[in-house]
């Protein structure tokens, strides 16, 4: 499918307005003298419905639209952009990128990506799926979400409300070397967080779903029974002494492992030299069984894209393989700095996928034994320089393989290097709630500080 082609109703400007009022920035930088150009515009509106206690506490609507041109004199570079749609505001917008750009320094890693890495095709990955939510059945949507939150345990005594959401987009990203791209999509959300209380003791928990097609969430009341079932769960929650012992990271919360990872063999971290894992490439940084890939086309998946932002082609990659660090994630300036090309991740990863284990998630209890199960982080005590990991946490204590009680109040510390190699196990109780998708993992020999 060629995604140029799509029109869709339903946003203020068509896929031909976007394109030519991005051709208009390029044909006007090039008439002010830039050597080259690239220009981004995207159109998107949301829908956003709360319901809380059975009664409507908000409904939000929202149009966005936004361009931005990246200009280059020479090795110099600018960046402007603006939310204004007419001709003068464009050729304004252009001008003030050319005016950063004279005052910026030379810098030779500048420039657009080399021109054999542009995409050429844009195979169609099932990206666009428009949902016909008016908004009286939004509020009955949330309703019973939170109604089934609500019913599903007598402890359940207050309610922070159940949320609907949908929002749909579509962009056309083109730059001076003849590359043109863009694509609609959409994303749909529906969430819930209840409290509960027993005795002088109250919690809180949340659930939520998201996909690209509505269709494919989680039913509204199963979304509001875990989000119930989370939170009962965590009623009378102790304190535990200060031990070293083995720590499941449950789904919900082991990506963030993966985005640490991520973050530090990131271009901008690595030609910076602030990531603990410098100069590591073609060595073992996992344990053995840890294989990890980008997939940057699944069908439907909300990381897929054709290309990456700045129209480099993208593909999928091993980035770990048997534990061995194999590719980085760079962007076309990230690459210069590094001698090196760009892995068409410039905005990021795409759908970074764990490789599953055989375990599930009581598989993974009982090969753990004793030890500390995580179901929630607090704080940001990460740093990408050194490695070195302290974060507030509350979970479950687990003895025997079971869970025997809730705990809170704790810290769990270690370093990324040491926890990467220790990771014994991974679940495949694998959770799609964003670009990073894992099972849960176990890491040995962690320090848990508590009383």
């Amino acid at each position: 499918m060629n995604t140029l082609a799509t029109s869709a109703p339903r946003f203020s400007h068509t896929t031909d307005n976007l394109r030519n009022i991005a051709q208009d920035m390029l044909d006007y930088a090039k008439q002010r003298g830039a050597s080259a150009a690239s220009a981004d515009v995207s159109v998107g509106f949301g829908q956003g419905v709360t319901v809380r206690h059975g009664e409507v506490e908000t409904i939000e609507y929202n149009r966005d639209k936004g361009l931005s041109v990246t200009v280059y004199l020479g090795q110099q570079r600018g960046n402007a952009s603006t939310s204004d749609f007419t001709p003068q505001a464009v050729r304004d917008t252009v001008d003030a990128a050319l005016s950063i750009a004279r005052y910026t320094a030379k810098d030779d890693c500048s420039g657009l990506p080399d021109e054999d890495m542009l995409a050429r095709d844009f195979p169609d990955m099932d990206l666009y799926h428009p949902w016909d939510l008016p908004v009286d059945a939004a509020i009955e949507l949330a309703k019973r979400c939170e109604q089934a939150a609500l019913d599903a345990d007598k402890r359940i005594n207050n309610s922070e409300g159940a949320t609907v959401n949908l929002h749909e987009a579509q962009f056309i990203t083109v730059n001076s070397l003849g590359f043109i791209g863009g694509f609609p999509s959409s994303r749909h959300s529906l969430s819930c967080a209840v409290i509960a209380g027993e005795d002088d003791a109250m919690e809180r928990d949340y659930w939520y779903a998201v996909a690209r097609d509505a269709k494919d969430m989680m039913d509204a009341q199963q979304v509001g029974r875990i989000a119930a079932e989370r939170t009962v769960r965590r009623l009378n929650a102790r304190q535990i002494a200060t031990m070293q012992v083995p720590v499941l990271f449950e789904a919900t919360i082991a990506s963030g492992l993966l985005g640490s990872f991520v973050g530090a063999v990131s271009g901008g971290s690595l030609y910076r030299k602030s990531s603990f894992l410098l100069d590591q490439m073609d060595k073992q940084i996992f344990s053995p069984h840890i294989n990890i890939s980008d997939i940057p086309d699944i069908r439907k998946g909300l990381a897929s894209s054709p290309f990456d932002d700045e129209g480099v082609k993208t593909q999928r990659r091993n980035i770990v393989e048997n534990g061995v660090l194999r590719g980085y994630f760079l962007g076309s300036y990230s690459a210069r700095k590094l001698g090196m090309r760009t892995t068409g991740n410039a905005g990021g990863n795409h759908n970074l996928i764990l490789q599953s284990g055989e375990l599930d998630f009581n598989g993974l209890l009982k090969q753990m034994g004793r030890g500390l199960l995580v179901t929630e982080l607090l704080g940001q005590g990460v740093n990408q320089v050194t490695g070195d990991y302290s974060r507030g946490a509350a979970g479950f204590w687990v003895e025997h393989g079971e869970i025997q009680y809730p705990v809170q109040e704790i810290t769990i510390a270690g370093n990324l290097k040491n926890m990467f190699r220790n990771i014994v196990a991974v679940g495949n109780d694998v959770l799609v709630q964003g670009s990073k998708q894992c099972g849960s993992i176990l890491v040995e020999g962690m320090t848990v500080a508590g009383r």
